[in-house]
């Protein structure tokens, strides 16, 4: 019998493994999806919820999600596009923005489990590290953590803007206060004053006075749109705190004006050339025929 030889590609010893799809297009890291999702046995199946916050150009998007075997659902969503509803027009990305959310989020999903009454959060925003804690002979709070996807948590970052948001609103996030603005890792300590500053748009309003002073150009291309609305730096605290006090008030989702199906097909068939008929056809041939027959006698 002769000898066969085993001859083994370079495949085969290759260690490269390719990661998943979604990993490779920069969307999911699964290291730190697993250690979000995975669930306790001794939870008896119940749904362990995360707070996922993404930034976009111009959007901000806050969901409490729960991870199920058929795919991710989404409990409850706030949108930075909504904020124009309670008063705030301009900025929709930056970090007060971005509190705004979060607290809308926040009360949207208590109010949708029967919990926005037992859980007010801080009503008035202070800048001061606080956690939602359990009242007595009630429910416990919401209880979620902080998805940030691929986002670097840098100190200061707007992803924790939304978080101080949720926290404020009444819900559980596990969290500290080292990667507020203000904390200072050589004391360890959180400066609620720098912390409150962001919250209201305190650094808007400065950026504001300096660019008026110093580049008036500049002042004029950049805050545009709060130069047309009357908008000064003294006002943008007053604009923030009415919109606190309004999401509170009403945190309901208001579904946009969007035509029906019916009417975008009457608006397409508005501009579409009708198809003639066999007759209309020969009638027009028989016109032009008679139109030329005119010219030519």
């Amino acid at each position: 019998m002769p000898f066969e030889r085993v001859i083994k590609t370079p495949a085969y010893h290759s260690r490269f493994q390719t990661p998943f799809r979604r990993r490779r297009e920069g969307k999911t890291d699964y290291y730190a999806r697993k250690r979000l999702i995975t669930q306790a046995k001794n939870k008896y199946n119940s749904p362990k919820y995360r707070l996922v916050v993404r930034f976009t150009n111009r959007d901000i998007i806050a969901q409490i999600v729960s991870a199920h075997l058929n795919g991710d659902r989404v409990v409850c969503a706030a949108y930075s596009h909504e904020l124009p509803r309670f008063g705030i027009k301009h900025g929709l990305t930056n970090w007060s923005a971005a509190y705004a959310t979060g607290l809308l989020v926040a009360r949207r999903c208590l109010k949708k489990f029967g919990l926005d009454e037992t859980y007010e959060g801080v009503e008035e925003a202070d800048g001061e590290y606080t956690l939602t804690e359990a009242v007595e002979d009630g429910p416990r709070p919401f209880k979620c953590f902080l998805d940030i996807g691929l986002q670097r948590s840098t100190t200061g970052a707007r992803v924790f803007g939304v978080l101080k948001g949720a926290s404020d609103g009444g819900l559980y996030i596990p969290h500290s206060e080292k990667r507020f603005p203000g904390f200072d890792m050589e004391t360890k300590e959180l400066d609620a004053d720098t912390l409150r500053e962001r919250i209201f748009g305190g650094h808007i309003a400065e950026y504001m006075d300096v660019l008026a002073d110093d580049d008036e150009e500049r002042y004029r291309e950049v805050f545009k749109g709060y130069i047309e609305e009357g908008i000064e730096s003294d006002a943008i605290e007053d604009i923030y705190t009415e919109a606190h006090a309004k999401i509170r008030e009403n945190p309901d989702h208001v579904p946009s004006s969007k035509k029906t199906k019916e009417e975008y097909a009457a608006e397409s068939k508005k501009y579409r050339t009708a198809r003639l008929t066999g007759e209309q056809r020969r009638a027009n041939r028989a016109e032009k025929i008679a139109k030329l027959r005119a010219e030519l006698a």
